[in-house]
């Protein structure tokens, strides 16, 4: 009886985890080195990319289940995203599931619609018709939750697309995807990267919560 209370303590001390802010100090670009080239701190809790140069980055420490909170801007025309269950597909490439930030109205590939525009399972899913997105230069907050295989993707506040990774829908959305051939891509585990598409971003309070 002793060590079931104490096993029960354990978890609920575990499921109750304390967010943190993610800071540039907490990723390295994709050689393990610091970032550079044209990544900044800016203010408290905020990272800026002034444009291209700087590469992906990618954080120091793997997640399975968790909570990503962040406010995120563009500039017109701008694109760019946060990856998750990054891994190094082929021993070459970091790939993972994309939470897309675009300029919809502005970038070519948020004009095409469907899955390439903001709050979409990038090039997986498309998010609901009627997501409440900001213009760019704006400040939009968005929000992944991944939890034992079912991901979400909300744009502030409402959610903007779903999905169960451990149903044959994901299998069959996959297989008609750019990463149908990318075996081991989105393992249930991985890395989270910001991403560089060559367009000023800004991101401030990046608050993750691990599950």
């Amino acid at each position: 009886m002793r060590a079931f209370f104490a096993l029960f303590a354990f978890a609920s001390l575990v499921s109750a985890a304390e967010p943190v802010f993610l800071t540039l100090a907490d990723f390295t670009n994709v050689n393990g080195e610091t970032p550079s080239g044209g990544w900044k701190v800016e203010g408290d809790n905020g990272i800026h990319l002034s444009g291209k140069g700087g590469g992906n980055l990618i954080s120091k420490n793997e997640y399975t289940n968790f909570e990503l909170e962040w406010e995120w801007k563009l500039n017109p025309k701008g694109n760019n995203g946060i990856k998750y269950w990054v891994t190094k597909i082929g021993g070459k490439e970091w790939l993972g599931i994309e939470y897309q930030m675009i300029d919809d109205s502005g970038h070519a590939d948020g004009l095409r619609g469907g899955s390439h525009t903001t709050a979409s399972i990038y090039d997986i899913k498309e998010p609901v018709k009627d997501k409440l997105v900001k213009p760019a230069g704006e400040w939009n907050t968005s929000k992944i939750v991944v939890q034992d295989g079912k991901i979400q993707h909300w744009l502030n506040g409402a959610l903007a697309a779903e999905a169960d990774t451990n149903a044959p829908e994901w299998k069959e959305m996959i297989a008609k995807s750019k990463f149908k051939n990318k075996e081991g891509f989105a393992p249930g585990k991985g890395k989270i990267m910001l991403t560089e598409h060559g367009d000023e971003t800004w991101f401030r309070n990046i608050k993750l919560t691990s599950k």
